[in-house]
């Protein structure tokens, strides 16, 4: 049981060594796309949302 653990712990080290890392500015810079991109898309689903019940409720009147 003890040999399986540590070939376990073994294979595990052996494949982060292979895994490639991004970089720190990487990182920032995507999770500021995915951010300002979150917001756009939120800006334009309030400006849809906004349009169409004003529509519906002049329709309705």
């Amino acid at each position: 049981m003890i040999t399986k653990v540590q070939n376990f712990i073994g294979e595990v080290l052996a494949e982060m060594k292979k895994v490639s890392w991004v970089t720190r500015q990487d990182l920032i810079d995507s999770a500021l796309i995915v951010v300002v991109s979150s917001l756009l898309l939120g800006l334009f689903l309030a400006v849809v949302d906004f349009v169409l019940s004003k529509g519906i409720a002049h329709l309705i009147r």
